[in-house]
Formats: structure tokens, C-alpha cells, sequence
């Protein structure tokens, strides 16, 4: 069965968890909730196992903090076998419009500290990103507050739907590629 690891970044605990910076783990829970899984606690993450049409899909919530995603990465890819091809990295991402998805099969850590460590921790940056657009509606030097910050009533009203897109653009990239899926998805 080939298989696949999907990384939601986040911050663990209650304090984190309906802010903006927690976008990859709402993704990830929206996924398992739609195929009716739960995460469980294991080693360094909360993780879920899906299957979908012969193809497993791990997903995993770092229970590490945000600054050291990559331990989570390195040793989920190393018990679980997965190739690089084979993981997404879920993460938000200040540089584009609320709800904008942007998948890339690489790039830069475009200073997100989660990114930076897997990138840090794996020696490469060729692995596959799901970005989720936050915007960028706060004042100079306020990022981190805006980042930490709970979602709008505006934002929570569109948040659900935009869930079920990235969900969606998850089981694209293992049945379809992540071709296929940037096509189909980009921008959406």
C-alpha cells in the first residue's frame, strides 16, 4: 500500500488551538473527521491513518511546537518508511489572502519557523507545502500577535469551506499527483 505522510504545523495545547497559526492541524482534523477517524497520542505527534482508494494517508499533528516540526517529520518518514515524494507539509502562510491555497513540490521556508526546521532537520527543501493564506491584516511589528490570534467572525464563517477544499487537495496529491493537484487547486 503506498503511503503518505501529511504534516499539519500547529502548536499543541488549548491556548493554540483556535488560532491562525493553527491552520495545518484544523485541515488535518477536518480530513479525519471526514473519513469518521480520531488522532490518537504517539511518539512526538497525535496522529490518524485514513485509507483512501488502496493508498494510506498518515496524518500528523506535531506535538513538538511549531520551531520543531522537523523531529516529528524526520522520525514519522523514518518508522513509517515514506519517501520525501511522499509528504505534504501543511502550514499557514502571511503572504497570501485568507483561504488562498498555494501547493508547491518545493521551496523556501518564506520565514515560517516550522518550515525552517523540517528544512533544517531533513537538509533539503524538496518536499511537498500546502499553504494556507491568513492574510495580513495587522500593523508592523504585530505578526506574531496576529499569527497567535483567533480567527474572525468573518474568517470562521469562510473557514469551514475553505477546510473542506484543502482537505480535498490532500487526497488529490496521493491518488492524482502533485501535478494534478496544482492544477486543479492553485489558487482556489
Amino acid at each position: 500500500m503506498k503511503k503518505f505522510l501529511i504534516i499539519g504545523l500547529g502548536n499543541p495545547g488549548p491556548k493554540y488551538e483556535f488560532t491562525r497559526h493553527n491552520v495545518g492541524f484544523k485541515v488535518l482534523e477536518e480530513l479525519a473527521s471526514a473519513y469518521n477517524e480520531k488522532f490518537e497520542p504517539d511518539k512526538l505527534s497525535d496522529i490518524c491513518r485514513i485509507k483512501v482508494k488502496g493508498r494510506l494517508f498518515l496524518l500528523v499533528k506535531p506535538t513538538t511546537y511549531m520551531n520543531l516540526s522537523g523531529k516529528a517529520v524526520r522520525y514519522w518518514m523514518q518508522k513509517e518508511k515514506i519517501e520525501i515524494e511522499n509528504i505534504l507539509v501543511l502550514t499557514d502562510d502571511v503572504n497570501l489572502n485568507f483561504g488562498t491555497l498555494r501547493l508547491k513540490a518545493k521551496g523556501s521556508d518564506g520565514g515560517h519557523n516550522g518550515l525552517k526546521h523540517i528544512q533544517e532537520v531533513l537538509g533539503t527543501t524538496k518536499y511537498a507545502r500546502l499553504r494556507f493564506g491568513i492574510g495580513s491584516d495587522y500593523s508592523k511589528g504585530s505578526q506574531i500577535n496576529y499569527v497567535l490570534g483567533i480567527w474572525t467572525e468573518e474568517e470562521l464563517v469562510l473557514l469551514k469551506e475553505r477546510l473542506e477544499v484543502f482537505s480535498k487537495a490532500i487526497i488529490s496529491f496521493g491518488l492524482a499527483g502533485i501535478n494534478h493537484t496544482m492544477n486543479n487547486f492553485n489558487g482556489k
